[in-house]
């Protein structure tokens, strides 16, 4: 188990492009203003020990350099020392929609990240819940079991996406299956499921699969996310919107948020249908349904000493920036006999 103390200094990292732009750059102006001063046979006799290869290295060098030294700001920390501990929670699972109909954007950014958002606000407002969350379209994925590493959780939430599930579509009874699989303790009063969704189903009777999960003690409260106005599913390239899902009538899809099936849902499973589109009301909302209920005490093991592993990234940083000090632009006699550029000096040398 690892931990990032200071995520903002990854940002060091943005050097490094603007490093080899700039060599790239002094690079193109070195040999343009060679040629226009002579011919490359004469410019080799001028100049015989200058290394190509010595200049590549060097901005190598200096990229490691800046990559290490960047780590070390981060400061990347190992936990070394595990304990058992008590706590007192209940047992939440998120289940997410994935389908292509989250990327429609009539909610800022879109619907999908617009989830992602409400997750790991709620998550970041947890005491001693254990959290578990669900991927799911055309069929429902595991994407963390049950667990009280809410740092875990939330790396994984960020990396859900729509291209996660090869089959499309939206089956909300198969996410509420998946589910029951996550409660473990037959003893446990509490079990909460949280869909979120733009409502959507195109499968099966979900109303049917909510009341069989109430009768096994799940309560299901639904969020539902996007307008009822609804938008186009933008199809994008490299982050460019290209064009938008057509129908095969080559009309553009508008896709909606049904709340009515949500709410549904919600009924049939002793929970409550919750508007998504105030990010600061449904972290409220939830927290208040989660204090009200009853805590069951469980014993987990957590990380409780780290260590802090900067100071290896940081000798890494300083040992390539001395090498990048010593590291000149003449050739040396290693990298003759390496001869990469296939110099005829330096086979007869």
């Amino acid at each position: 188990m690892y931990i990032l103390e200071e995520h903002i200094y990854f940002w060091v990292l943005a050097v490094i492009p603007v490093l080899l732009l700039l060599y790239l750059s002094n690079l193109w102006w070195k040999k343009r203003t060679q040629h226009q001063f002579a011919q490359a046979t004469l410019l080799e006799k001028l100049s015989p020990n200058t290394s190509t290869f010595k200049g590549v290295l060097k901005i190598f060098v200096l990229v490691l350099a800046f990559a290490a030294l960047s780590i070390a700001l981060v400061n990347p920390k190992i936990g070394t020392k595990l304990e058992k501990v008590k706590r007192e929670g209940v047992d939440v699972v998120f289940a997410i929609d994935v389908s292509k109909s989250m990327l429609a954007e009539d909610i800022a950014p879109n619907r999908l990240e617009k989830s992602q958002q409400l997750v790991t606000q709620i998550i970041n407002n947890l005491a001693g819940d254990r959290v578990g969350i669900i991927a799911y379209a055309a069929s429902a994925f595991p994407q963390l079991p049950i667990t009280t590493d809410y740092g875990s959780a939330k790396m994984f939430l960020q990396s859900m996406n729509t291209d996660m599930l090869s089959s499309q579509g939206t089956a909300i009874n198969e996410a509420i299956e998946l589910a029951k699989t996550y409660y473990n303790d037959e003893d446990q009063t509490n079990r909460i499921l949280f869909i979120i969704s733009d409502g959507e189903d195109h499968e099966g009777d979900v109303a049917l699969v909510a009341q069989e999960a109430a009768e096994e003690g799940i309560r299901i409260f639904t969020i539902g996310v996007g307008t009822e106005k609804g938008g186009p599913i933008p199809i994008k390239k490299n982050g460019v919107n290209q064009n938008y899902k057509k129908d095969n009538q080559g009309e553009t899809v508008i896709t909606k948020l049904n709340p009515q099936i949500l709410q549904t849902i919600a009924n049939e499973a002793n929970g409550e249908y919750i508007d998504g589109t105030v990010t600061t009301q449904v972290v409220e909302q939830v927290t208040d349904i989660l204090q009200q209920l009853d805590k069951k005490e469980f014993e987990t093991k957590q990380f409780a000493d780290f260590k802090d592993q900067f100071q290896w990234f940081l000798g890494f940083g300083i040992l390539f920036l001395v090498l990048d000090v010593f590291l000149l632009d003449r050739k040396t006699d290693w990298v003759q006999r390496l001869n990469l550029f296939g110099s005829k000096k330096d086979e007869e040398s």
